[in-house]
């Protein structure tokens, strides 16, 4: 073992607060191997059984994970808080940032005005007893939601603190550890590293540009998975959308399996030029969750939960052993933005924009000869037969993108090109290095 991956103890859980300890500081890297069972079973003189449970343990905490022959690793997200400065891998001066999939800062509406008339709008402070979900926050939701096909006429709503705040209260509802969970694949890292700390099991569906295959799902619900997560539009990292059809097929299939959590995700919500094809409600367990985080700035910490009255209930119940409430200030600046027309215009054309680049990369990418996928969002999604290469090759042209690896469970490999930072000169020369950068071959590194 190197120097500074010194691990120590003679006990399990001795030897995984080590290893535990050695990711607080940062002294292993992201993705770095553990040392094999009987390698550091030897170098501790302790049995290879003893550090066989410290790896388990520490797998059930989703600390790390185990890879086949690559051995045991260190995930990409684990459950633990290490410095910042390792948290990502810092992009070098005069490289393009194109892998954090955040939205563009010049298109988010600005927070001053709805700010200042939040100021005057503000009466004296609430207590305790009254800070819930706000009732005018839920009469103006509903109608909103509805207006675009999303049936929460007669769905629970509450406000949660973000898209996998939702997910993570959800899941913990209604799932224990070693229960499965249905993940599109490649599908959204931060559910799968929440999966994995929670102590529980992805099994992988795959995705196509109409979301997830009806044969993947059930395959994945013959499998014993418990809970569902679909992402409606938008899809991190692919840029899928469900369709109509795919819609109806899905909610047959789920029909099926009516004790089954099923959660959609609208993450992207105003930002998407797509409607959203909902699923559900069509188990007996079923949420939809919208964050605001997308349109108007991740800053702004709050998403909107609708679904069964029991699992909101469970929900909501949850919180106020916990955080408590959502505070009642971001949700009446949620609802002064809702209510603002130029604060709609500005999303609206925001929205507009990510279509064109995305649109416009896909068209330049595939015109020579690689494959590339995103109908909607702002990530395109390219195949690539070596991620280790693709990514390495696009950082010496001046690209940073993200590795597939964070985003998949067994779907083949890709890399994940977020398009707002990129401006519409940009584009050609992005589209020529991620050709030589993917080296496609005759056919292609298609998606399933």
């Amino acid at each position: 073992m190197a120097e500074q991956y010194q691990v120590s103890g003679q006990t399990a859980a001795e030897i995984s607060a080590s290893i535990e300890s050695g990711v607080v500081r940062g002294d292993w890297v992201f993705g770095a191997a553990l040392p094999p069972v009987r390698v550091l079973a030897g170098a501790l003189h302790v049995s290879p059984a003893t550090v066989a449970k410290a790896y388990q343990e520490l797998r059930q905490r989703g600390v790390v994970e185990t890879e086949g022959r690559r051995g045991t690793r260190i995930r990409s997200r684990p459950p633990v808080a290490p410095p910042r400065s390792v948290v990502r891998l810092a992009v070098p001066d005069g490289v393009l940032d194109l892998s954090a999939g955040e939205p563009d800062l010049r298109l988010l509406p600005p927070l001053g005005p709805a700010l200042r008339a939040l100021a005057d709008q503000v009466g004296p402070a609430r207590g305790y007893a009254s800070a819930v979900t706000m009732p005018e926050l839920i009469e103006v939701a509903r109608p909103r939601l509805l207006a675009e096909g999303v049936p929460v006429a007669d769905a629970a709503i509450a406000v949660t603190a973000s898209t996998l705040d939702s997910m993570e209260r959800l899941l913990a509802a209604h799932l224990r550890p070693g229960d499965a969970v249905a993940v599109e694949d490649p599908g959204w890292a931060n559910l799968l590293d929440l999966i994995a700390a929670l102590g529980l099991r992805p099994l992988p569906v795959a995705v196509d540009q109409e979301g997830p295959e009806p044969e993947s799902l059930a395959g994945a619900l013959r499998a014993g998975a418990r809970a569902v997560v679909i992402t409606v539009r938008a899809q991190n990292p692919t840029g899928a959308a469900v369709g109509a059809a795919r819609a109806v097929a899905l909610r047959e299939l789920l029909g099926k399996h009516p004790e089954v959590l099923l959660v959609e995700d609208d993450h992207a919500a105003e930002l998407s030029l797509e409607p959203p094809h909902c699923v559900g409600p069509v188990t007996r367990w079923w949420a939809f969750v919208r964050s605001a985080s997308k349109p108007f700035g991740p800053d702004l910490r709050i998403a909107v939960l609708a679904g069964d009255e029991t699992s909101i209930a469970r929900v909501v119940g949850r919180m106020r052993l916990g955080m408590g409430w959502v505070s009642t200030l971001s949700q009446r600046l949620l609802l002064q933005l809702w209510r603002d027309g130029e604060v709609t215009e500005l999303v609206a054309e925001a929205a507009r924009s990510y279509a064109a680049r995305r649109i416009a990369l896909i068209g330049l990418l595939r015109a020579q000869g690689v494959p590339a996928y995103g109908a909607s969002g702002i990530n395109v999604w390219v195949p690539v037969p070596d991620e280790t290469h693709a990514v390495a090759a696009l950082r010496d042209a001046g690209y940073a993108v993200a590795a597939g690896a964070l985003f998949r469970v067994s779907s083949p490999p890709g890399i994940r090109i977020t398009v707002s930072p990129l401006d519409e000169p940009d584009l050609p020369a992005l589209a020529a290095a991620v050709a030589a950068a993917a080296r496609p071959t005759a056919r292609g590194a298609l998606m399933r």
